[in-house]
């Protein structure tokens, strides 16, 4: 059974309040139409004692989240927390201000720099640093840098960010987005009966997304940065939390940025909206190397969410803490499945050790030992746990069938299922009801037993994203499935490289649809100087850069904006085409819609 820290310990609560020198008041973020795209307010219930409705660390750990406003971490360094899911840290210069990952929304990071402002003075923007490939630390660049200001402004990320930052949202970005919004409790209400945190933040905001690509590559540990006279030591730390990512140090402020490699819970190696699965064991190895490489260069520590620690002493502990946290996860995972553990079965096995499990910052609010334990085995071993029963189950409404059948109908099964929940076994009732939902979705008693299984699951979570998994299904099992709604129209698109383009075009194709078909499209982009040929043979469409001549169905002479708005429906105006434009036409009729609100807990 996990020991919890004791909550005596208000160190965190102490750190969350140091140097706090005033709120955003009301705390409400609007877009240019009016709507409210962030809402901090919402979560006032927090200033109450914890309900038997919330996890009381989970309770904890979003009073802790919930505070807002602009901190000094120390001098000349400012953090701006409680206006999205991430903090924005803001470093003074000779001139103005370098801005350290700029929210999700444009409407947020604007908020938030107006915020230092008025504290602060009227200072430009004369530098950006994005710490790694996730959209909450980029999607509000044109917020403190609007089009038009970029111009002599560094941009700095590590090797690969912009390859990471958009292709993440290329290829399985519908089902990652339809996802996240159970994951961040997207229709639930603020309120103790409902969203509470995400563990890592509140939640996200819901503004405009944006990007402005990096100018400067952070390529190897130990580069050397100075922007607007402020000298930046990079360490990178590739395949961690992100794809492309970095730690780095600020040694004449004596102040050092852990990214989101080190915050105040267990993070995600496989977070449930969906991704790669991360490598526990690197991200460990890092974190041991930043230990070292920083050295006693730092007096605080401060990260792109939570709250800074202050005192190398407390770093240092904290970091080794979480370097053994993620070694821990990862080898006595691989002990157990190298002994004959399934996935499932090592996550029951598993328990962190006592100084782990006490440690505030370890808790599983964001990752869970059960879920991140499951990802490890996945990363090594895959979907199949070499049991052949489960190596051709029927599909999910067909399996659901039989087991209805088996138990005696659905009246019978949900009869059932009230006595497993009423004896405490609220997993395998959830287990059940959802047989009987997707196996006969015409009884409608199942769906509104399972909202409520779910409901007491939820409210006894102290994960933020378990909780907010399970109350969203509840919430869609009553009123059906949601939709997604994502501005993206800030430069996200025009960021993907042509061959991020084409692979978003493939993805999209109706294969059985198209597969007696056969044609060739050469694009030529004046301004990429590229040629590239489409191929569409037996459904499957596939491209390449070719400077060959060869006969093809049509050609296209075209600019990559005016690609865009081809593939967005915007016709053929200011294209040049060879050959007959029914090709194209033929080809644009297999492209499939991504369906915005796909059922998810029910057929």
């Amino acid at each position: 059974m996990s020991q919890l820290p004791s909550f005596e310990d208000t160190t965190d609560f102490e750190n969350a309040d140091r140097g706090f020198m005033g709120a955003l008041v009301p705390a409400v973020v609007r877009a240019a139409d009016g709507r409210v795209v962030w809402d901090n307010d919402a979560y006032d219930y927090l200033k109450a004692e914890c309900p038997d409705t919330v996890n009381p660390s989970l309770w904890r750990q979003a009073q802790l989240c919930a505070k807002q406003g602009l901190y000094e971490v120390t001098e000349g360094i400012y953090q701006v927390r409680g206006l999205d899911l991430s903090n924005m840290t803001l470093v003074e210069g000779d001139r103005g201000v370098i801005v350290i990952d700029p929210l999700i929304s444009t409407e947020c990071a604007a908020a938030a720099l107006a915020l230092y402002r008025e504290h602060r003075g009227e200072r430009p923007v004369t530098g950006l640093v994005y710490t790694h490939s996730h959209g909450d630390h980029f999607g509000g660049a044109c917020g403190v840098l609007p089009e038009g200001t970029e111009q002599g402004v560094p941009v700095i990320a590590p090797a690969g960010f912009l390859e990471h930052a958009v292709s993440e949202n290329v290829y399985a970005g519908n089902a990652m987005t339809r996802r996240a919004m159970f994951m961040y409790g997207d229709r639930l209400p603020k309120s103790p009966h409902g969203q509470v945190s995400a563990g890592l933040g509140m939640t996200t905001s819901t503004g405009t997304v944006s990007l402005i690509p990096p100018t400067v590559d952070v390529t190897r540990t130990g580069q050397e940065e100075t922007v607007d006279g402020v000298r930046i030591v990079f360490q990178l730390t590739p395949g961690t939390e992100a794809p492309a990512e970095m730690n780095f140090s600020f040694p004449q402020r004596r102040a050092l940025c852990l990214a989101e490699n080190a915050t105040h819970n267990m993070h995600n190696i496989l977070t449930l909206r969906g991704a790669v699965v991360r490598d526990s064991r690197i991200w460990s190895r890092y974190l041991d190397e930043a230990v070292d490489f920083f050295g006693d260069s730092y007096d605080v520590a401060f990260a792109s969410h939570h709250w800074p620690t202050w005192g190398r002493e407390n770093v240092v502990e904290m970091l080794t803490q979480q370097r053994d946290l993620y070694a821990f996860m990862h080898d006595q995972t691989l002990r157990l499945l190298n002994s004959g553990l399934t996935g499932p079965e090592l996550a029951e096995e598993m328990q962190l050790p006592p100084a782990l499990e006490q440690a505030w910052h370890a808790r599983g609010y964001y990752g869970s030992l059960s879920h991140n334990t499951k990802a490890i085995y996945q990363r090594y071993l895959g979907w199949f746990d070499g049991n052949p029963a489960h190596l051709w189950e029927h599909p999910p409404v067909e399996l659901a069938k039989r087991y209805v059948d088996l138990a005696g109908g659905p009246e019978a099964a949900v009869a059932k299922a009230r006595t497993y929940a009423a004896d405490g076994d609220l997993r395998f009732a959830a287990t059940l009801l959802n047989h009987v939902v997707f196996g006969a979705p015409q009884y409608q008693q199942a769906r509104e037993e399972l909202a409520g299984v779910y409901e007491r699951l939820g409210h006894g979570c102290e994960n933020g994203p378990w909780r907010n998994f399970y109350l969203m299904a509840a919430v869609e099992l009553r009123e059906g499935p949601g939709t997604i709604e994502l501005d993206t129209s800030g430069g996200m698109a025009m960021a993907l490289t042509v061959d991020m383009l084409l692979d978003s075009l493939a993805v999209r194709i109706d294969g059985p649809k198209a597969w007696d078909d056969s044609l060739t499209v050469d694009l030529d982009l004046t301004d990429e100087g590229d040629r590239h040929r489409l191929t569409l043979r037996n459904g499957a469409l596939t491209h390449r850069v070719t400077s060959v001549e060869a006969p093809v169905d049509l050609t296209l002479t075209l600019t990559k904006p005016l690609l865009l708005g081809l593939l967005a429906g915007k016709g053929m105006d200011g294209i040049g085409h060879e050959g007959d434009p029914a090709v194209l036409r033929r080809l644009l009729s297999y492209i499939t819609t991504a369906d915005k609100s796909f059922a998810i807990v029910t057929p």
